[in-house]
């Protein structure tokens, strides 16, 4: 009778119930009126805080910022708004660092995340949060609350696999992809988004914390979350970081049998020994230009080989500039079969994460920190039954937190768009870079998810989404479009995107030469540049008004 309900409160009252009394201050509350100019537009109701509360307190005398998503808003799903209160708080927490106030952030994560309607500039945030988690990390935990039943998916799954702790409850939910999309995406028989204790089963708080995917089990009790925040609190930061531990997942990982279906029980034994490769057909369209790309570029670069082949790794010199370049390609023989296709999957996440610390790592003690090229065409992460239960969200977050820390270690990391270059596995493998380029061409598109799933998701025909996205920029999937949002640092015109010529590769040299310069006479190793587009304004008008709130008396 003791015991109080935590899922059953607001985004608000959780933010409050975890922090000491009377220390509850709320930044960018609903009366600062910040909401998204994007819905509107769409004939969608907005909501006055856009579902994302933001506090200030202590939780036993410890200075906290708490960001609570709001489930009952549109999903929990984050667009330009809210995904930059949460940006914008975790980066003024790291200031809050650097001056030394010990500030740790709680994340109480409710969320499908990025908000269709906002697309690219959801996944923009959402990278952004990522890179502000990864940066506070190194001074003090960022904790993570997963307790109602809408979950944590997509983008913030990733998110959620990056903090230096993870609550879950039993009602809770986490995984990449959500499962109406893995049944668009692989098909019913794959993932049945109908049928909830399969669903539970697999991405439910028991089954994650069994498969060490979290790291507390909890009832639906506020006093009980509150005193495993606070036991992380005082516990600091982890030796080793979940998303950190690449060594661990891809020796297991590549011991699965993969010629059967995978179980709830396969993630709690998933060290059995391979027999044979899985050849099952995999009925998505191979893109060869991330292949050519990278051979053009890298035609006399020492080859890196590796035991994933579908992660391409050259290393090399650019004009007298040291640089590695990384490209995710095709494999039909892929060990897992939804990723034979160019997708970000379960081995591409986390061997990504393996060959840019080893960067880092070889770099460690050099005043000179050599460059990464990213060759970027995705077309998605991998979707399957497989991936959810083995945490494909924790191997992309690997690659991210990787990315990440080689940014932030004064590695210069530019992307390069040649073809698709969508959602997770942008976030994954390209977003965390300091510039991105693009080719300008119709075979090159960023965007969220695919147009059919999509549609799925939003109750829309692709004809109605593309009629929207032809007046709403973040919801459109071509180059043009996207680069209205400012989050482009060249858009680039070539001859043959398919197969480059010698002028092509030499003006994606001199494109690359000059975002280097760039980095390099600027000297940060952060995101801020990206808040100019002229389609960004609330974002960068949220972190203005959040600045002047935090420091207020």
């Amino acid at each position: 009778m003791a015991k109080k309900s935590f899922i059953e409160l607001s985004a608000r009252e959780r933010a409050k119930a975890l922090l000491d009394e009377q220390s509850f201050r709320e930044l960018l509350d609903p009366f600062a009126q910040m909401m998204s100019p994007w819905l509107p537009k769409q004939n969608i109701v907005p909501q006055a805080d856009d579902g994302v509360v933001v506090a200030k307190g202590t939780l036993q005398q410890k200075p906290v910022v708490i960001i609570s998503i709001e489930g009952n808003f549109q999903g929990g799903s984050l667009g330009e708004v809210g995904g930059a209160k949460i940006a914008g708080a975790l980066e003024l927490a790291v200031e809050d660092n650097l001056k030394g106030i010990p500030t740790a952030a709680i994340l109480l994560l409710e969320t499908g995340g990025v908000r269709l309607q906002e697309a690219n500039l959801g996944l923009a945030a959402i990278a952004e949060i990522q890179a502000a988690i990864v940066a506070l990390r190194q001074y003090q935990p960022v904790i993570g609350v997963i307790a109602g039943s809408v979950g944590c998916f997509g983008g913030m799954s990733i998110a959620a696999a990056l903090c230096s702790y993870l609550i879950m409850t039993q009602e809770g939910r986490l995984g990449l992809n959500g499962p109406q999309v893995i049944e668009q995406e692989a098909g019913v028989q794959e993932y049945d988004s109908k049928d909830r204790p399969f669903i539970w089963s697999i991405t439910g708080g028991q089954q994650r914390f069994a498969s060490g995917l979290v790291d507390a089990y909890v009832e639906d009790d506020c006093q009980q979350i509150q005193q495993q925040v606070l036991q992380y609190l005082i516990q600091g930061q982890p030796e080793l970081h979940r998303s950190s531990n690449y060594d661990f997942y891809l020796n297991h990982l590549q011991a699965v049998d993969t010629t059967v279906q995978a179980t709830p029980a396969s993630s709690l034994d998933f060290i059995s020994r391979r027999t044979s490769m899985n050849m099952d057909v995999h009925a998505v369209k191979t893109s060869t230009r991330g292949q050519n790309w990278f051979k053009a570029l890298t035609a006399d670069f020492v080859q890196i080989k590796d035991a994933v082949e579908s992660v391409w790794i050259a290393d090399g010199q650019i004009s007298g500039k040291t640089v590695r370049v990384i490209a995710v390609v095709p494999h039909q023989h892929n060990l897992y079969p939804r990723a034979q296709s160019g997708e970000v999957g379960l081995l591409e996440g986390w061997t990504l994460a393996k060959v840019v610390d080893d960067v880092i790592q070889a770099d460690l003690d050099r005043d000179h920190k050599r460059a990464i090229l990213c060759i970027v065409d995705v077309p998605s992460q991998a979707y399957g039954r497989r991936e959810e239960l083995f945490g494909i969200h924790q191997a992309l977050a690997g690659a991210v937190d990787s990315y990440a820390r080689a940014r932030l270690a004064g590695h210069p990391i530019i992307s390069l768009l040649v073809g698709k270059s969508m959602s997770g596995a942008f976030l994954a493998h390209g977003y965390q870079a300091n510039r991105i380029i693009a080719l300008k061409d119709t075979g090159v598109m960023v965007h969220a998810m695919g147009k059919e799933s999509a549609a799925r998701v939003t109750l829309r025909t692709v004809d109605e989404l593309e009629k929207l996205a032809a007046n709403i920029p973040p919801m459109a999937y071509d180059i043009e479009s996207y680069a209205t949002l400012g989050l482009l640092s060249d858009l680039l015109t070539v001859v043959s995107p398919e197969q480059p010529t010698i002028e092509d590769i030499a003006s994606v040299q001199n494109a690359f030469l000059h975002a280097l310069n760039d980095i390099q006479v600027i000297g940060s190793t952060g995101l801020e540049h990206r808040l100019h587009g002229e389609n960004r304004q609330a974002s960068k008008k949220v972190r203005e008004l959040l600045r002047e709130q935090w420091y207020a008396d």
